[in-house]
């Protein structure tokens, strides 16, 4: 490649003319700025869902959301989000599961001794 101030030849790998100091096309390429990261907004709906109680949707958003993180045009935003809303969720199915299972129980107990 040709240096177009000076018109010298220099390597095509070159940032700078090594004759006379001016920045190549590649310095531009390289010092471009770099798209903004999108921003996730899966884990934190997902993540305010789970705070609400809405506990099935924010484990499905959180997941989603956490996925999305992994993407280069998330940047890894959202992260923390997304693995609270997923513990939160989880930890919330777990009580209702067990709460359930105990009414359930205590029910068919209370049937059976009434018989």
């Amino acid at each position: 490649m040709f240096c177009k101030n000076c018109g010298k030849e220099i390597n095509d790998g070159a940032v700078v003319c090594p004759n006379c100091g001016v920045a190549t096309e590649n310095m531009v390429k390289a010092s471009a700025p770099a798209a903004p990261a999108q921003k996730n907004t899966m884990a934190l709906v997902g993540f305010i869902l789970a705070l609400l109680g809405f506990n099935l949707i924010a484990l499905i958003l959180s997941i989603v959301g956490l996925t999305n993180c992994k993407k280069p045009e998330f940047n890894g935003d959202g992260k923390g989000f997304a693995i609270a809303g997923i513990i939160i969720s989880s930890i919330y199915m777990v009580i209702f599961i067990i709460l359930f299972a105990t009414i359930g129980v205590a029910t068919c107990a209370a049937i059976g001794s009434a018989m």
